[in-house]
Protein backbone atom coordinates (compact mmCIF):
# COMPACT_ATOMS: atom_id res chain seq x y z
CA UNK A 1 0.00 0.00 0.00
CA UNK A 2 0.77 3.82 -0.14
CA UNK A 3 1.97 3.69 3.40
CA UNK A 4 4.44 0.92 2.58
CA UNK A 5 6.30 2.93 0.19
CA UNK A 6 9.80 4.17 0.93
CA UNK A 7 9.70 8.11 1.68
CA UNK A 8 11.81 9.15 -1.25
CA UNK A 9 8.56 8.40 -3.16
CA UNK A 10 6.69 10.51 -1.09
CA UNK A 11 8.87 13.66 -0.62
CA UNK A 12 8.44 15.55 -3.56
CA UNK A 13 6.43 18.37 -4.77
CA UNK A 14 3.17 16.63 -6.13
CA UNK A 15 1.16 19.28 -7.90
CA UNK A 16 1.17 22.87 -7.15
CA UNK A 17 -2.47 25.33 -6.52
CA UNK A 18 -1.46 25.99 -9.92
CA UNK A 19 -1.44 22.60 -11.32
CA UNK A 20 -4.07 21.00 -9.44
CA UNK A 21 -6.81 23.61 -10.52
CA UNK A 22 -5.63 23.83 -13.87
CA UNK A 23 -9.04 23.27 -15.34
CA UNK A 24 -10.38 25.67 -13.73
CA UNK A 25 -7.87 28.38 -14.89
CA UNK A 26 -8.53 26.15 -18.89
CA UNK A 27 -12.32 27.09 -18.10
CA UNK A 28 -11.46 30.98 -17.30
CA UNK A 29 -9.31 31.47 -20.66
CA UNK A 30 -12.08 29.55 -22.75
CA UNK A 31 -14.09 32.45 -21.37
CA UNK A 32 -11.98 35.38 -21.73
CA UNK A 33 -10.98 33.78 -25.26
CA UNK A 34 -14.49 33.91 -26.41
CA UNK A 35 -15.32 37.32 -24.61
CA UNK A 36 -12.02 38.65 -26.67
CA UNK A 37 -13.50 37.46 -29.68
CA UNK A 38 -16.94 38.60 -29.37
CA UNK A 39 -15.87 42.15 -27.75
CA UNK A 40 -12.41 43.09 -29.97
CA UNK A 41 -12.51 40.22 -32.86
CA UNK A 42 -9.24 42.42 -34.33
CA UNK A 43 -7.04 41.85 -31.64
CA UNK A 44 -7.06 37.89 -32.45
CA UNK A 45 -7.19 38.80 -36.35
CA UNK A 46 -4.36 40.61 -35.66
CA UNK A 47 -2.53 38.62 -33.78
CA UNK A 48 -3.31 35.70 -36.52
CA UNK A 49 -1.51 37.79 -39.09
CA UNK A 50 1.48 38.13 -37.44
CA UNK A 51 3.07 35.25 -39.50
CA UNK A 52 5.70 33.83 -41.35
CA UNK A 53 4.92 33.17 -44.91
CA UNK A 54 5.58 30.78 -47.41
CA UNK A 55 4.23 32.28 -50.75
CA UNK A 56 0.23 32.44 -49.58
CA UNK A 57 0.17 30.25 -46.47
CA UNK A 58 0.95 31.61 -42.98
CA UNK A 59 2.75 28.82 -41.97
CA UNK A 60 3.75 29.90 -38.57
CA UNK A 61 2.18 31.78 -36.20
CA UNK A 62 4.34 33.91 -34.49
CA UNK A 63 2.68 34.32 -31.28
CA UNK A 64 1.39 31.05 -31.32
CA UNK A 65 5.37 29.72 -32.00
CA UNK A 66 6.38 31.89 -29.04
CA UNK A 67 3.73 30.61 -26.60
CA UNK A 68 4.13 27.01 -27.29
CA UNK A 69 8.06 26.92 -27.45
CA UNK A 70 7.72 27.74 -23.75
CA UNK A 71 4.62 24.88 -23.28
CA UNK A 72 7.86 22.89 -24.50
CA UNK A 73 10.98 24.27 -23.65
CA UNK A 74 10.59 23.20 -19.71
CA UNK A 75 9.36 19.37 -19.76
CA UNK A 76 12.83 19.18 -22.50
CA UNK A 77 14.85 20.67 -20.01
CA UNK A 78 14.08 17.81 -17.17
CA UNK A 79 15.24 15.45 -19.28
CA UNK A 80 18.25 13.29 -18.43
CA UNK A 81 19.05 11.71 -21.51
CA UNK A 82 21.55 9.24 -19.47
CA UNK A 83 18.52 7.67 -17.89
CA UNK A 84 17.43 6.90 -21.67
CA UNK A 85 20.52 4.76 -22.21
CA UNK A 86 19.88 2.38 -18.93
CA UNK A 87 16.18 2.11 -20.30
CA UNK A 88 17.15 -1.08 -21.63
CA UNK A 89 17.37 -2.64 -18.28
CA UNK A 90 13.57 -2.84 -17.97
CA UNK A 91 12.48 -3.86 -21.29
CA UNK A 92 9.35 -5.24 -20.85
CA UNK A 93 7.72 -1.91 -19.39
CA UNK A 94 9.61 0.09 -22.03
CA UNK A 95 8.49 -2.06 -24.48
CA UNK A 96 4.87 -2.37 -23.11
CA UNK A 97 4.33 1.61 -23.35
CA UNK A 98 5.91 2.09 -27.10
CA UNK A 99 3.29 -0.63 -27.88
CA UNK A 100 0.27 0.90 -26.37
CA UNK A 101 1.21 4.44 -27.60
CA UNK A 102 2.39 3.60 -30.80
CA UNK A 103 0.50 0.26 -32.40
CA UNK A 104 -2.58 0.75 -30.21
CA UNK A 105 -3.32 4.09 -29.46
CA UNK A 106 -3.73 6.10 -32.86
CA UNK A 107 -5.88 3.87 -34.35
CA UNK A 108 -8.05 3.26 -31.50
CA UNK A 109 -8.25 6.87 -31.41
CA UNK A 110 -8.79 6.72 -34.99
CA UNK A 111 -11.93 4.91 -34.91
CA UNK A 112 -13.27 5.82 -31.87
CA UNK A 113 -13.67 9.24 -33.14
CA UNK A 114 -14.90 8.41 -36.57
CA UNK A 115 -17.53 6.64 -34.94
CA UNK A 116 -18.64 9.57 -32.93
CA UNK A 117 -18.06 12.43 -34.95
CA UNK A 118 -18.68 10.93 -38.20
CA UNK A 119 -21.56 8.87 -37.51
CA UNK A 120 -23.20 9.13 -33.75
CA UNK A 121 -23.05 12.40 -33.16
CA UNK A 122 -23.13 13.75 -36.74
CA UNK A 123 -26.53 15.00 -36.69
CA UNK A 124 -26.41 17.06 -33.55
CA UNK A 125 -22.50 18.40 -35.01
CA UNK A 126 -24.24 19.42 -38.04
CA UNK A 127 -24.31 17.29 -41.20
CA UNK A 128 -23.97 20.10 -43.51
CA UNK A 129 -21.46 22.37 -41.07
CA UNK A 130 -18.74 23.18 -42.58
CA UNK A 131 -14.50 24.10 -41.61
CA UNK A 132 -11.99 26.44 -43.12
CA UNK A 133 -8.79 25.17 -42.97
CA UNK A 134 -5.54 26.25 -44.51
CA UNK A 135 -4.17 25.62 -47.66
CA UNK A 136 -1.31 22.48 -47.73
CA UNK A 137 1.93 24.01 -47.70
CA UNK A 138 3.44 24.25 -50.90
CA UNK A 139 0.07 23.80 -52.24
CA UNK A 140 -1.71 26.65 -54.46
CA UNK A 141 -4.87 25.40 -56.35
CA UNK A 142 -7.11 27.54 -57.99
CA UNK A 143 -10.58 28.90 -56.25
CA UNK A 144 -13.12 25.99 -57.01
CA UNK A 145 -10.17 23.36 -57.05
CA UNK A 146 -10.83 20.07 -54.70
CA UNK A 147 -8.47 18.62 -52.47
CA UNK A 148 -9.00 15.42 -50.41
CA UNK A 149 -12.70 16.38 -48.98
CA UNK A 150 -11.68 19.96 -49.27
CA UNK A 151 -13.05 22.19 -51.78
CA UNK A 152 -10.65 25.91 -52.03
CA UNK A 153 -12.58 28.65 -51.56
CA UNK A 154 -12.24 32.62 -50.63
CA UNK A 155 -12.64 32.93 -46.99
CA UNK A 156 -12.16 36.73 -45.75
CA UNK A 157 -10.06 37.29 -48.59
CA UNK A 158 -7.32 34.61 -48.26
CA UNK A 159 -8.13 30.63 -49.99
CA UNK A 160 -9.02 28.47 -47.65
CA UNK A 161 -10.10 24.86 -47.87
CA UNK A 162 -13.80 24.16 -47.05
CA UNK A 163 -14.13 20.79 -45.79
CA UNK A 164 -16.98 19.06 -43.29
CA UNK A 165 -16.80 20.54 -39.70
CA UNK A 166 -16.61 17.02 -38.08
CA UNK A 167 -13.90 15.92 -40.52
CA UNK A 168 -12.02 18.76 -38.72
CA UNK A 169 -12.54 17.57 -35.44
CA UNK A 170 -11.43 14.19 -36.34
CA UNK A 171 -8.30 15.96 -37.58
CA UNK A 172 -7.79 17.32 -34.27
CA UNK A 173 -8.45 14.11 -32.14
CA UNK A 174 -6.32 12.12 -34.43
CA UNK A 175 -3.54 14.70 -33.85
CA UNK A 176 -3.81 14.28 -30.03
CA UNK A 177 -4.19 10.28 -30.16
CA UNK A 178 -0.29 10.35 -31.86
CA UNK A 179 1.13 12.79 -29.59
CA UNK A 180 1.79 10.19 -26.64
CA UNK A 181 2.14 11.65 -22.96
CA UNK A 182 3.40 15.11 -21.31
CA UNK A 183 5.44 16.52 -18.62
CA UNK A 184 2.22 15.99 -16.46
CA UNK A 185 2.70 12.64 -16.77
CA UNK A 186 5.39 12.66 -14.49
CA UNK A 187 3.22 14.30 -11.91
CA UNK A 188 0.58 11.24 -12.57
CA UNK A 189 3.15 8.76 -12.16
CA UNK A 190 4.14 10.36 -8.62
CA UNK A 191 1.23 10.84 -7.42
CA UNK A 192 0.39 7.21 -8.04
CA UNK A 193 3.21 5.93 -6.30
CA UNK A 194 5.02 4.80 -9.50
CA UNK A 195 8.63 4.59 -10.79
CA UNK A 196 9.91 8.17 -11.35
CA UNK A 197 12.66 6.55 -13.11
CA UNK A 198 10.46 4.80 -15.60
CA UNK A 199 8.22 7.73 -16.20
CA UNK A 200 11.18 9.96 -16.72
CA UNK A 201 12.89 7.58 -19.30
CA UNK A 202 9.59 7.05 -21.56
CA UNK A 203 9.03 10.83 -21.68
CA UNK A 204 12.55 11.33 -22.94
CA UNK A 205 11.91 8.25 -25.35
CA UNK A 206 8.56 9.74 -26.47
CA UNK A 207 9.73 12.94 -27.17
CA UNK A 208 12.90 11.01 -29.43
CA UNK A 209 10.24 8.47 -31.02
CA UNK A 210 8.00 11.54 -32.08
CA UNK A 211 10.60 12.48 -34.25
CA UNK A 212 10.30 9.45 -36.27
CA UNK A 213 6.85 8.31 -36.13
CA UNK A 214 4.67 11.33 -35.45
CA UNK A 215 4.88 12.98 -39.03
CA UNK A 216 4.43 9.70 -40.66
CA UNK A 217 1.55 8.65 -38.26
CA UNK A 218 -0.08 11.80 -39.08
CA UNK A 219 -0.15 11.85 -42.80
CA UNK A 220 -1.23 8.01 -43.15
CA UNK A 221 -3.91 8.69 -40.60
CA UNK A 222 -5.13 12.18 -41.94
CA UNK A 223 -4.89 10.86 -45.37
CA UNK A 224 -7.14 7.90 -44.26
CA UNK A 225 -9.98 10.39 -42.91
CA UNK A 226 -9.53 12.17 -46.61
CA UNK A 227 -8.35 15.67 -45.17
CA UNK A 228 -5.13 17.24 -46.40
CA UNK A 229 -1.85 15.68 -45.96
CA UNK A 230 0.71 18.79 -45.83
CA UNK A 231 3.77 17.00 -45.30
CA UNK A 232 5.80 19.53 -45.51
CA UNK A 233 3.87 21.35 -42.60
CA UNK A 234 3.98 18.00 -40.41
CA UNK A 235 7.80 17.90 -40.60
CA UNK A 236 8.22 21.43 -39.66
CA UNK A 237 5.54 21.02 -37.20
CA UNK A 238 7.94 18.23 -35.63
CA UNK A 239 11.13 20.86 -36.49
CA UNK A 240 9.53 23.77 -34.72
CA UNK A 241 7.81 22.24 -31.57
CA UNK A 242 9.93 19.12 -30.71
CA UNK A 243 13.59 19.23 -31.99
CA UNK A 244 13.86 22.78 -30.98
CA UNK A 245 13.05 23.18 -27.46
CA UNK A 246 14.63 19.03 -27.26
CA UNK A 247 17.84 20.73 -28.48
CA UNK A 248 17.22 23.88 -26.53
CA UNK A 249 16.89 21.72 -22.94
CA UNK A 250 19.30 19.19 -23.74
CA UNK A 251 22.32 22.01 -24.05
CA UNK A 252 20.74 24.20 -21.30
CA UNK A 253 20.47 22.04 -18.70
CA UNK A 254 23.99 20.18 -19.74
CA UNK A 255 25.79 23.75 -19.44
CA UNK A 256 23.75 24.84 -16.46
CA UNK A 257 24.43 21.98 -13.99
CA UNK A 258 28.23 22.37 -15.58
CA UNK A 259 28.04 26.07 -14.44
CA UNK A 260 26.19 25.81 -11.27
CA UNK A 261 25.92 22.21 -9.97
CA UNK A 262 23.11 19.47 -10.09
CA UNK A 263 21.56 20.76 -7.07
CA UNK A 264 21.02 23.77 -7.52
CA UNK A 265 19.39 23.21 -11.69
CA UNK A 266 16.74 20.78 -9.45
CA UNK A 267 15.90 22.88 -6.68
CA UNK A 268 16.15 26.39 -8.19
CA UNK A 269 15.96 26.76 -12.42
CA UNK A 270 13.14 23.43 -12.59
CA UNK A 271 11.46 25.50 -9.68
CA UNK A 272 11.17 28.63 -11.50
CA UNK A 273 10.40 27.09 -15.04
CA UNK A 274 7.19 25.04 -13.34
CA UNK A 275 4.62 27.11 -14.03
CA UNK A 276 5.82 28.72 -17.43
CA UNK A 277 4.52 25.74 -19.19
CA UNK A 278 0.94 26.10 -17.81
CA UNK A 279 1.06 29.84 -18.28
CA UNK A 280 1.83 29.89 -21.76
CA UNK A 281 -0.49 27.26 -22.45
CA UNK A 282 -3.18 29.44 -20.69
CA UNK A 283 -2.39 32.36 -23.16
CA UNK A 284 -2.44 30.03 -26.22
CA UNK A 285 -6.06 28.81 -25.35
CA UNK A 286 -7.03 32.60 -24.91
CA UNK A 287 -5.92 32.77 -28.53
CA UNK A 288 -7.44 30.00 -29.91
CA UNK A 289 -11.05 30.49 -28.46
CA UNK A 290 -11.11 34.46 -29.57
CA UNK A 291 -11.58 32.68 -32.60
CA UNK A 292 -13.92 29.74 -31.85
CA UNK A 293 -16.38 32.28 -29.68
CA UNK A 294 -18.87 32.28 -32.40
CA UNK A 295 -18.94 28.68 -32.68
CA UNK A 296 -19.16 27.57 -28.85
CA UNK A 297 -21.71 30.48 -28.20
CA UNK A 298 -24.02 29.01 -31.75
CA UNK A 299 -23.46 24.99 -29.82
CA UNK A 300 -22.49 24.95 -26.63
CA UNK A 301 -22.48 21.38 -26.88
CA UNK A 302 -20.00 21.50 -29.23
CA UNK A 303 -16.96 20.23 -26.56
CA UNK A 304 -19.41 17.51 -25.21
CA UNK A 305 -19.44 16.13 -28.24
CA UNK A 306 -15.83 16.16 -28.61
CA UNK A 307 -15.11 15.41 -25.27
CA UNK A 308 -17.50 11.95 -25.65
CA UNK A 309 -14.28 9.79 -27.78
CA UNK A 310 -11.80 11.54 -25.95
CA UNK A 311 -13.18 10.35 -22.58
CA UNK A 312 -13.61 7.14 -24.14
CA UNK A 313 -10.00 6.58 -26.08
CA UNK A 314 -8.25 7.93 -22.52
CA UNK A 315 -10.04 5.06 -20.26
CA UNK A 316 -9.81 2.30 -22.92
CA UNK A 317 -6.11 3.04 -23.17
CA UNK A 318 -5.20 2.90 -19.68
CA UNK A 319 -7.41 0.10 -19.00
CA UNK A 320 -6.09 -1.90 -21.73
CA UNK A 321 -2.09 -0.68 -21.09
CA UNK A 322 -2.82 -1.47 -17.06
CA UNK A 323 -4.60 -5.18 -18.19
CA UNK A 324 -1.38 -5.89 -20.27
CA UNK A 325 0.83 -5.18 -17.32
CA UNK A 326 -0.73 -7.16 -15.20
CA UNK A 327 -0.12 -10.05 -18.14
CA UNK A 328 3.66 -9.39 -18.25
CA UNK A 329 3.78 -9.45 -14.29
CA UNK A 330 4.92 -6.14 -14.06
CA UNK A 331 5.34 -4.29 -10.28
CA UNK A 332 2.78 -1.78 -9.55
CA UNK A 333 5.37 0.65 -10.09
CA UNK A 334 6.19 0.30 -13.84
CA UNK A 335 2.61 -0.58 -14.38
CA UNK A 336 1.15 2.66 -12.93
CA UNK A 337 3.05 5.02 -15.03
CA UNK A 338 3.25 2.83 -18.17
CA UNK A 339 -0.96 3.07 -17.83
CA UNK A 340 -0.62 6.81 -17.01
CA UNK A 341 1.41 7.30 -20.41
CA UNK A 342 -0.31 5.50 -22.57
CA UNK A 343 -3.34 7.44 -21.28
CA UNK A 344 -2.13 10.78 -21.81
CA UNK A 345 -2.04 12.99 -24.14
CA UNK A 346 1.20 15.31 -25.38
CA UNK A 347 -1.27 17.90 -26.04
CA UNK A 348 1.06 21.06 -26.87
CA UNK A 349 2.45 19.66 -29.38
CA UNK A 350 -1.16 18.23 -30.82
CA UNK A 351 -2.28 22.15 -30.15
CA UNK A 352 1.26 23.51 -32.54
CA UNK A 353 0.32 21.13 -35.15
CA UNK A 354 -3.66 21.53 -35.52
CA UNK A 355 -2.63 25.09 -35.60
CA UNK A 356 0.15 24.80 -38.07
CA UNK A 357 -1.57 22.57 -40.24
CA UNK A 358 -5.16 23.88 -39.97
CA UNK A 359 -5.18 27.64 -38.78
CA UNK A 360 -5.53 28.90 -35.33
CA UNK A 361 -9.56 28.91 -36.03
CA UNK A 362 -10.00 25.27 -37.28
CA UNK A 363 -12.29 22.65 -35.73
CA UNK A 364 -8.98 20.95 -35.54
CA UNK A 365 -7.49 23.19 -33.44
CA UNK A 366 -10.67 23.30 -31.11
CA UNK A 367 -11.01 19.77 -30.85
CA UNK A 368 -6.96 19.16 -29.70
CA UNK A 369 -7.99 21.92 -26.85
CA UNK A 370 -10.83 19.75 -25.69
CA UNK A 371 -8.00 17.27 -24.77
CA UNK A 372 -6.70 20.00 -22.52
CA UNK A 373 -9.96 20.64 -20.51
CA UNK A 374 -10.64 16.86 -20.03
CA UNK A 375 -7.14 15.92 -19.40
CA UNK A 376 -6.66 17.06 -15.90
CA UNK A 377 -9.78 15.66 -13.92
CA UNK A 378 -9.89 12.54 -15.89
CA UNK A 379 -6.02 11.67 -15.32
CA UNK A 380 -6.60 12.19 -11.54
CA UNK A 381 -9.68 9.95 -11.44
CA UNK A 382 -7.06 7.25 -13.12
CA UNK A 383 -4.51 7.69 -10.41
CA UNK A 384 -7.03 7.66 -7.76
CA UNK A 385 -8.53 3.66 -9.16
CA UNK A 386 -4.40 3.04 -9.84
CA UNK A 387 -4.30 3.57 -5.62
CA UNK A 388 -7.03 1.75 -5.06
CA UNK A 389 -6.15 -1.52 -7.45
CA UNK A 390 -2.44 -1.57 -6.42
CA UNK A 391 -2.42 -5.12 -4.73
CA UNK A 392 -3.49 -6.19 -8.29
CA UNK A 393 0.40 -6.52 -8.65
CA UNK A 394 2.96 -7.65 -7.11
CA UNK A 395 5.47 -4.54 -5.33
CA UNK A 396 9.09 -4.01 -5.50
CA UNK A 397 11.05 -4.54 -2.42
CA UNK A 398 12.40 -1.64 -0.62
Amino acid sequence: MASELPERKRGGRGLTVFERYLSVWVILCIAAGIVLGRVAPEVARTLDGMAIYVGEAPVVSIPIAVCLFFMMYPIMVKIDFGEVVRAGKSVKPVGLTLFANWAIKPFTMYGIALFFLGYALKGMIGPEAVDYVKMPLGLNLPVGATHGVGTVVMHEGVKMLQVPLWRSYLAGCILLGIAPCTAMVLVWGYLARGNDGHTLVMVAINSLTMLFLYGPLGGFLLGVGRLPVPWQALVLSIGIYVALPLVAGYLSRKLIIQAKGEPWFEEKFLHVLTPITIIALLVTLVLLFSFKGDVIVANPLTILWIAIPLFIQTNLIFWLTYGLARALNLTYEDAAPSAMIGASNHFEVAIATATLLFGLSSGAALATVVGVLIEVPVMLMLVKICLKTSHWFRRERV
